[in-house]
């Protein structure tokens, strides 16, 4: 039972589905958005909007306001086109620390990604990427992944909140058809590389239950149970929806890693309603 207001900073594809739920739960909810034309939109849906800008800096009316709430689902991902990610999403999270730290925040709800894990031909746990120790998994990672371990770092380390970190695979459900993904590109890399991926419904799922149990200071991946091949998956999405098949490098033995989901089943008790990627295409 979530007895605490809660802020969620970015009500975009994820923070908005995951604010509409918690209102339908009678949990008072502050979201934010950086696109005016959105204010209206979250209003209806009976969020109370605030418009915030990360820039890295922190802008905004009533920035105080929004920060009142004990709890604050963070869902802001890295920029792909600043030019140093991991500078400027350092910026962004201190921006959001020094907030979170001088408001009411008690703990924070920070939705992570399994880009933190390096690529490597093995399934991947929670203990082999602790947050604090970005080698204790050697392997070459995006910029994007290298900011956001060092995100989770600094969000674990702060002392003024307890922290959550939620390490989502890649996304898809609503306007996010994996059948898009790949769909007229040839010659695609690790044809037999395992898929790790998450429908929207059992990110706002899992993110509600873990608010709903107050699961506080722990580190959960989060996947459907099954790991399809890049070319079962993506070959049969884009059929699904009529485009161009992709076509896959036959000669790349090379796979990738498997991102393990046992954690947070055994931990809360979750069962997800997408379990598998490639069924969810036939349904």
């Amino acid at each position: 039972m979530i007895d605490s207001d809660v802020s969620i900073l970015g009500c975009g594809w994820l923070g908005r589905p995951l604010a509409q739920h918690l209102v339908a739960q009678d949990v008072r909810v502050r979201g934010s958005t950086t696109t005016p034309e959105k204010v209206d939109a979250l209003r209806e849906d009976g969020v109370e909007p605030y418009l915030l800008t990360l820039t890295p800096e922190l802008t905004g009316e009533d920035e105080s306001a929004f920060f009142a709430s004990p709890i604050l689902v963070l869902n802001v991902p890295p920029s792909r086109t600043a030019d140093d990610a991991k500078a400027h999403y350092r910026r962004q999270i201190d921006a959001v620390r020094e907030a979170a730290a001088h408001g009411a925040v008690e703990w924070v709800l920070f939705a992570s990604s399994t880009g933190v894990y390096p690529t490597v031909e093995r399934t991947v746990t929670e203990a082999d990427q602790p947050p604090g120790r970005p080698d204790a998994l050697p392997g070459t990672r995006r910029s994007t992944g290298r900011a956001v371990l060092a995100a989770e770092e600094r969000l674990m380390c702060d002392p003024s909140f307890a922290t959550t970190i939620v390490r989502f695979g890649g996304l898809y459900g609503g306007d996010r058809h994996p059948g898009r993904f790949l769909a007229g590109r040839s010659d695609i890399g690790r044809p037999e590389a395992p898929v790790n991926l998450i429908h929207r419904d059992d990110c706002v799922a899992l993110l509600a239950t873990l608010l709903d149990q107050n699961v506080r200071g722990e580190v959960f991946n989060a996947c459907a149970d099954a790991h399809p091949t890049r070319q079962a998956l993506y070959t049969r999405a884009a059929e699904v929806l009529g485009l161009e098949p992709p076509t896959f490098d036959e000669s790349d033995p090379t796979t990738g890693k498997r991102v393990d989901n046992q954690k947070v089943k055994d931990r809360c008790d979750y069962q997800f309603r997408h379990p598998d990627p490639l069924a969810d295409l036939e349904a």
